[in-house]
């Protein structure tokens, strides 16, 4: 039989499939986008090489195909997707000043992965995932390898909250708000429909309050850099991130799959087959191996703590 490694890139004993299977990821996703558009380099990345004023939830949906292939993949559907992003990456340039730039310079890569994991982290446990400082670190410590998949060296990226810290307060200085980067968070508030859901565009205003919490949910001083909304309490942002996290993962979870590419929900559906093959209780589904209780007896015991 199959060693658990070989089934799925994180198992379920990490805490990595703690923090990726709460709801609060799609709150941490768009968080992410606002933070990473505060580098101006990675910002005009964005802005040069993708179609992401065009299918804003397109690339919501492959940064979530991404991140789902390095968690609940196997190894070769993890080692196939990073080779087809570094692939991407490689052959990208953005032009600043006149002068050019490689996307897949290490620095923007860092840049990416950093926003993106923190944010990750940061919405789940504000958002009410109980997780230890000790736990938090481990995450971290676990979203390395995913660095790997980019091109990241698995030393060049933090692996504890005190490396993360140290990590944007180095890199604050370098940060501002160009115009790209106000448009970005302003389309992210208010995005425009592609063609297939211009059908729900009567429902657009109820967006609003999703993209206003992400904003809110960035730290202080990325808040301050682009002023874009009024200050609210941060109690208040606090008990809407609850809320949303307690509603979201309330929907049984082939309704809320449904929220993926069909890619990415079949990728879901053969890491359940191989698991269960491999003796773990799926009848509450990915979401119910939270549970230790249903993994096989050779795994029991070892919860992500």
């Amino acid at each position: 039989m199959a060693s658990i490694e070989e089934i799925v890139v994180q198992p379920p004993q990490t805490v990595t499939w703690l923090v990726h299977l709460d709801r609060a990821m799609w709150v941490g996703g768009v968080r992410g986008l606002m933070l990473q558009a505060l580098h101006p380099l990675a910002m005009l990345g964005v802005w040069q090489n993708s179609t992401f004023q065009d299918d804003p939830f397109g690339r919501l949906r492959r940064t979530a195909d991404f991140v789902g292939r390095v968690t609940f993949g196997s190894p070769q559907e993890a080692d196939e997707i990073g080779r087809r992003v570094r692939g991407i990456h490689r052959g990208l340039r953005i032009t600043d000043g006149g002068r050019t730039h490689r996307v897949d310079d290490p620095e923007l890569l860092l840049w990416v992965h950093c926003a993106e994991v923190s944010s990750y982290l940061e919405v789940a446990r504000r958002g009410g995932l109980g997780l230890s400082d000790r736990q938090a670190d481990r995450y971290l410590r676990e979203q390395r390898r995913s660095a790997t998949y980019v091109g990241l060296h698995l030393d060049d990226v933090p692996g504890s909250r005190a490396e993360m810290d140290a990590y944007f307060a180095h890199m604050r200085p370098r940060l501002r708000v160009i115009d790209e980067s106000a448009a970005t968070v302003r389309f992210l508030l208010w995005p425009r429909l592609p063609p297939e859901l211009r059908r729900l565009a009567p429902g657009k205003p109820a967006y609003f309050p999703f993209g206003a919490l992400c904003y809110y949910s960035l730290p202080d001083w990325a808040r301050d850099l682009y002023g874009t909304l009024p200050e609210v309490p941060r109690s208040t942002v606090t008990a809407a991130l609850r809320a949303f996290r307690l509603g979201c993962n309330a929907l049984p979870e082939p309704v809320h799959d449904l929220a993926f590419a069909q890619p990415t929900r079949d990728m879901l559906a053969a890491s359940r087959r191989r698991l269960a093959a491999a003796g773990y209780d799926l009848s509450k589904g990915l979401k119910g191996l939270t549970d230790p209780r249903r993994w096989p007896s050779a795994v029991e015991g070892r919860r992500a703590a």
